[in-house]
């Protein structure tokens, strides 16, 4: 398993390697350009089903340090709809950081 570092850089590349692959393997989208201020819902157009699947990419890959659907809880439902890459990206840091991560 690849080290988990807790900085805004590697989180990024890991999310959006996620991102990519979902995109690709649900809907063929080879060529999505992804970054922090990339929204889930309108950018991406994600369906709820995709986030189910990502968190279960979250977890793969941080184990139980990052709680998706605890995060999503936590939101209203325009936050969800307005939910940034970046702002999945803070709260991984901020998980991995509070679990003692390097």
């Amino acid at each position: 398993m690849t080290p988990v570092t807790a900085d805004e850089e590697s989180v990024l590349a890991d999310i959006t390697g996620m991102l990519a692959r979902l995109l690709e393997d649900e809907y063929g989208v080879d060529d999505a350009e992804i970054g922090m201020q990339t929204t889930f819902n309108r950018d991406l157009e994600l369906e709820s089903i995709d986030l189910v699947t990502l968190a279960g990419m979250l977890q793969e890959r941080y184990g139980d340090r990052v709680n998706f659907a605890e995060f999503l809880a936590g939101m209203e439902l325009d936050e969800i709809i307005e939910l940034t890459v970046g702002r999945l990206v803070e709260y991984v840091v901020t998980s991995l950081k509070a679990s003692g991560a390097s």
